[in-house]
């Protein structure tokens, strides 16, 4: 089960709207999704949920690009919504390394169609399992001028969406849209 919701800075403070991601494919996909939400180019959170499996958060300011954080990244890997987020660059990962993966597990080295098939498939399980950690990644300072520090932020387990819009002032608005 997830939970999506967008919150836009105002001059009125905080305003909340529950956000569907079946049409989302994208980061930019997202964060065009995002902008929508803030005519004025305000500061825009996306934050998402899986139940107790990992949470995102997602900063757009104006037209500047989207600041990501990810509280497990191995466990987003596994879902649709988290695979947005997980973007190379994220995961520190060169663009095209995807192709340096398949290419190692590729038979090039002139051994005769099935021999050692056994072995490339371990190596590209094991290949796939380094390329995703486990625990956070991103920008761990998303949210510390809003007031949730990076320790704070990294503390964040269950219930961390609505801890978060805690510390935002912003929990009356979030439970309005969960």
């Amino acid at each position: 089960m997830y939970f999506a919701a967008l919150l836009a800075r105002t001059e009125d403070g905080w305003e909340a709207s529950d956000t569907e991601l079946d049409d989302v494919e994208t980061l930019s996909d997202l964060a065009d999704l995002a902008r929508e939400a803030s005519p004025d180019e305000d500061t825009v959170l996306v934050l998402i949920e899986q139940e107790d499996a990992w949470f995102g958060v997602v900063r757009i300011d104006g037209e500047e690009d989207p600041r990501i954080y990810v509280s497990d990244a191995a466990a987003a890997a596994r879902s649709s919504y988290g695979e947005i987020l997980l973007t190379d660059e994220l995961l520190g990962k060169e663009p095209g390394d995807d192709d340096a993966t398949d290419l190692e597990s590729l038979d090039l080295d002139g051994t005769e169609d099935g021999e050692d098939e056994d072995e490339d498939d371990g190596a590209e399980d094991g290949g796939s399992a380094e390329a995703v950690p486990h625990g956070p990644v991103g920008d761990t300072e998303i949210l510390d001028d809003l007031g949730v520090t990076v320790k704070e932020l990294k503390a964040l387990s269950t219930d961390a969406l609505t801890e978060i819009a805690e510390s935002l002032g912003a929990s009356e608005v979030l439970e309005t849209v969960r």
